[in-house]
């Protein structure tokens, strides 16, 4: 009811469990899909890998829901292909800001949630990453913008942190991507904190 009341947004399907999700997403390409991590059969993790591993749906953005304490699949989704991550608790405003943000084609990655969550789940796994090897592939300025990326800074306020056109850091934030494998900004944080380019403290 929420997002049918917004004139720029319109509910076209709902699903309840995984698979569902999927066939959904598969028969309307929606420009998001507001995911829940625990559901019956097919989980939400499994349902953004298949969304995401789907020709012709590479438009289709995941936003997952998560309750940030418990759910450790978090850092899962986001490697799966989710675009972003909003508690179950957020309020109508924060909900659709969300939606709009991913509708966009930006990640919505809230600094101090996003280096505390992914960070806590990725420390055990960088430890056998190689971290150098992955990051030589940047230039020194490519790395420190993905650096400001992981600690959630917007193109704007990177733009701004390193005296740069915004045009320009979207440009540098595009090309690390590409020269990591990462499919959208959220599993470019992922990268960020596998390779301890910054860290949990940062």
């Amino acid at each position: 009811m929420l997002l049918d009341a917004q004139p720029d947004l319109r509910v076209i399907g709902e699903a309840g469990d995984g698979a569902a999700a999927v066939e959904l997403a598969r028969a309307h390409r929606p420009r998001v899909v507001l995911m829940d991590i625990r559901m019956p059969g097919v989980d939400g993790i499994e349902a953004t890998r298949q969304i995401a591993a789907t020709r012709g749906l590479e438009a289709v953005r995941v936003l997952i829901l998560t309750t940030y304490d418990t759910d450790a699949n978090v850092y899962d989704a986001l490697t799966a292909g989710a675009a972003g991550f909003l508690l179950k608790d957020a309020g109508a405003v924060e909900l659709l800001h969300a939606v709009r943000v991913i509708a966009d084609g930006d990640a919505l990655l809230a600094p101090g949630i996003t280096r505390r969550l992914i960070g806590q789940f990725t420390a055990v796994r960088s430890a056998h990453r190689r971290a150098e090897e992955r990051l030589a592939v940047l230039t020194q300025r490519e790395r420190e913008i993905v650096a400001l990326v992981g600690q959630g800074l917007s193109n704007h306020e990177i733009a701004h942190a390193l005296s740069l056109s915004p045009a320009t850091a979207r440009t540098h934030v595009s090309r690390a991507m590409i020269k990591l494998g990462a499919r959208d900004r959220a599993q470019l944080v992922v990268v960020v904190y596998q390779t301890g380019l910054v860290t949990v403290e940062a």
